[in-house]
């Protein structure tokens, strides 16, 4: 246990290191991020100015749900986001070999290996939209209600993970899964607004497939309305763990078929 916590704090260190190196990257990632986040507050804008409500939602709760949504998405993608590499490249180089060699976890070590200190953007410009509106909506404040939220957030970061994980994993076998990852990943686009305005199909798809809806919409629907708790934070729970434990075994199934492919 010793050696485990020294590995990880010489990755933390590492990644403390780098990131103080290449401060210009920091900050570019940061900047593009804060405009792709305004283009899409501006794209909900030109939205509602020509119509007053969305599927029954307003403007400001539009505006919550984007924000709480961006939430669980920067808390991945500051803490996961070396899951890409292993899609992308790292596999497909045999470089995963060095992750087998010490005495940790290999996953939690691809994990660790890197932080996107650039995701603090999205978490600021959520918390910023959900601030900005809350006086504006009608919530469901309650002191058991503010806990649940609060709690939510954790397990709806999950999917996320999940999702990069389970898709990742598919390198050890095709050798490189970035395409899929991307692919996958992208569907997080519906989780900002409300599945209501989406047709049968595609709601069916963001909630019970790949479940992207449980990651924004459902866990606001409920401090928005108070309405089915069992549901809309349960059911972000209980998906999350699902999602969690399948993403997990084909995680184990992938490392028991992985192979050194160098170039």
């Amino acid at each position: 246990m010793r050696r485990f916590f020294k590995i990880y704090r010489i990755l933390v260190a590492q990644n403390l290191k780098r990131i103080m190196e290449y401060k210009a990257d920091f900050l570019t990632g940061a900047v593009s991020f804060l405009i792709d986040q305004a283009v899409g507050i501006a794209f909900i804008f030109i939205i509602f100015s020509q119509i007053p409500h969305l599927a029954g939602f307003t403007f400001e709760q539009i505006v919550f749900i984007y924000g709480f949504s961006q939430i669980p998405k920067g808390i991945d993608h500051l803490l996961t986001d070396n899951l890409w590499c292993v899609g992308y490249f790292i596999v497909k180089k045999g470089d995963f070999d060095k992750y087998l060699t010490r005495p940790i976890n290999p996953l939690f070590h691809v994990i660790a290996e890197t932080f996107q200190v650039d995701a603090i953007g999205e978490l600021v410009v959520g918390i910023a939209l959900m601030v900005y509106v809350s006086g504006s909506v009608n919530l469901y404040i309650t002191p058991l209600s503010v806990a649940l939220f609060i709690v939510v957030i954790p397990f709806a970061t999950l999917i996320y993970t999940a999702i990069k994980i389970a898709t990742g994993a598919l390198a050890f076998w095709i050798k490189s899964s970035g395409f899929i990852i991307q692919m996958v990943y992208g569907m997080n686009e519906f989780a900002k607004y409300p599945t209501t305005i989406y047709s049968l199909f595609i709601r069916t798809f963001i909630t019970y497939i790949i479940p992207f809806a449980f990651t924004g919409y459902y866990p606001c629907i409920y401090l928005l309305t108070g309405q089915n708790p069992l549901f809309n934070i349960g059911g972000t729970v209980l998906i999350s763990v699902i999602v969690m434990l399948v993403a997990l075994l084909i995680w184990h199934k992938g490392l028991s078929a992985y192979e050194s492919a160098g170039s």
